[in-house]
């Protein structure tokens, strides 16, 4: 695969969406191929059924490689679900050159330093995300990288989430002939696709409505504050349908889609007429009765998000208010919803904020957030590709010997072997 191709994997909990983009000269991000899905074996974004989940995999990647013509063996993979966790933590790291400036390798041993913190049993770190930095005693640093300093602390917001359901998305991916490069809190690769950099640091709160669970990320002075997932998405609607009505599940989810409003009192008055059964009469359902099951079930999620929002302490410091995403944003009415429920001014958010060309600009829809969030993130964690200097342009600098994998123990063979043959040829 191009070394400046990125493919970023979403495994919902209704869909699995892989898409294909790649960097453009001018730093925008071109999609170059979508595949979607039926996700059958995840609920509320964990993974229920190994084979199932593997099965879907690969009926997107596949897709995605028919779109884009790329063959496609690494991916950045989003994670969510009920099990993830975000705690504030504290860290500190000693600079042991006291007239050297702090650089950026200082930085990264500090939050290196985070990934090793006490945990409860059976959870891992995800992300450890710094905030504000303070240098001896000087606080409220955005970016350390250039001072004088010997203690550097920062306070860091730690997102994590359980060994065994980490595990089983690694091994679906890895089962499904791909590589995880990064593994990214889907709310946190969503805001890379529809908030731009004036509403993180006015302050923002991002609302991504789901199938199985709905995210939040609240951000201010352009820094991540608080982060939540609600084990409640637009599944649960479905089945309310499904109740209320009498009808089959996927009758209910066309029903949602096609007809429903999250405002019973600006819903259309129509009867709706849906096929029975062999033998049986057709059955007819009031918008009105559909927009007021939607409705209180929706209300409900949103007042969870509401608590979410008042719980972090910056429910009165976003300025930009909510941005609604994900395929639960494109019912009728919800931003009038979400203002009536919360007071706080909405937007929906579609993922082209930082996108040149796709496809079509239809496939852009805040269902596919997430995923092309993830493209988005990996572009802004690739290593630039070093050009070679030639003799023409000065004398050739010595390479430097490649980085082993301490993992790998082939590395530790390898130096083994060189220092033999070393002592073989002084000899």
């Amino acid at each position: 695969m191009n070394t400046d191709i990125i493919v970023g994997l979403d495994i919902g909990t209704t869909k699995i969406a892989c898409l294909v983009g790649r960097l453009t000269e001018n730093n925008k991000i071109e999609i170059l191929g979508i595949g979607r899905s039926e996700s059958v074996g995840v609920q509320r974004g964990v993974v229920t059924n190994i084979e199932q989940t593997i099965n879907s995999i690969r009926a997107a990647v596949q897709q995605a490689e028919r779109e884009s013509g790329v063959d496609i063996k690494v991916v950045n993979v989003g994670i969510a679900g009920q099990h993830i966790r975000s705690v504030q933590q504290r860290g500190m790291y000693m600079c042991n050159r006291v007239e050297d400036e702090i650089t950026r390798d200082d930085v990264k041993q500090l939050i290196s330093d985070m990934h090793k913190v006490l945990l409860l049993p059976g959870e891992r770190i995800i992300h450890a995300l710094p905030q504000e930095f303070s240098v001896d005693g000087e606080n409220g640093i955005k970016n350390p990288v250039g001072m004088s300093g010997v203690r550097m602390e920062a306070n860091f917001h730690v997102i994590t989430g359980q060994v065994t359901a980490i595990g089983n998305i690694f091994k679906c991916v890895e089962r499904a002939g791909l590589q995880v490069k990064e593994l990214m809190l889907e709310p946190l690769a969503s805001s890379a696709a529809v908030l731009s950099d004036e509403e993180k640091e006015a302050g923002v709160a991002l609302v991504d409505i789901g199938g199985g669970t709905t995210d939040v990320a609240i951000f201010q002075d352009g820094i991540i504050r608080h982060t939540a997932v609600i084990p409640f998405g637009g599944n649960i609607i479905t089945e309310d349908i499904r109740h209320g009505c009498t009808i089959m599940k996927n009758e209910a989810e066309a029903l949602k889609t096609q007809y429903g409003s999250a405002l019973s009192t600006e819903a259309e008055s129509a009867i709706i007429c849906i096929k029975g059964l062999r033998g049986r009469a057709t059955r007819e359902i009031s918008t009105k009765v559909l927009a007021e099951i939607i409705q209180a079930r929706m209300s409900e999620i949103l007042e969870l998000v509401h608590y979410e929002i008042k719980n972090s302490g910056y429910e009165k410091k976003l300025i930009g208010g909510i941005v609604l995403t994900g395929g639960g944003s494109q019912l009728k009415h919800m931003k009038q919803l979400v203002e009536y429920t919360t007071g706080l001014d909405c937007r929906i958010g579609y993922p082209n904020e930082h996108v040149s060309k796709a496809p079509s600009e239809k496939m852009l829809i805040p269902a596919l957030a997430t995923g092309v969030g993830l493209v988005i993130s990996g572009a802004e964690v690739m290593e630039p590709v070093a050009t070679p200097v030639t003799k023409a342009q000065g004398e050739i600098e010595k390479e430097e010997a490649p980085v082993q994998d301490p993992r790998n123990p082939r590395g530790i063979l390898n130096i083994l072997r060189d220092f033999f043959e070393t002592k073989d040829e002084e000899a």
